[in-house]
């Protein structure tokens, strides 16, 4: 069964924001990310944002909390 996943208005910019302070991706930032990625209104903006996001995941410039 697949829930309805709704991203609330301005997460992108406050994960992105959140993760530029700490250098961390939390699992609540995790979830957002996986709305975010479910989310076929996203903007071009917001889009460009979790893909930079994911990049920097896979090349270890952000770390993964548990």
């Amino acid at each position: 069964m697949m829930r309805n996943l709704q991203l609330l208005p301005g997460a992108i910019d406050e994960i992105s924001s959140s993760i530029s302070k700490t250098g961390i991706l939390t699992v609540s930032d995790r979830y957002g990310l996986m709305a975010a990625a479910l989310d076929e209104t996203l903007g071009d903006r917001d889009r460009q944002t979790v893909n930079r996001i994911l990049r920097a995941v896979g090349r270890g410039k952000i770390k993964v909390t548990l």
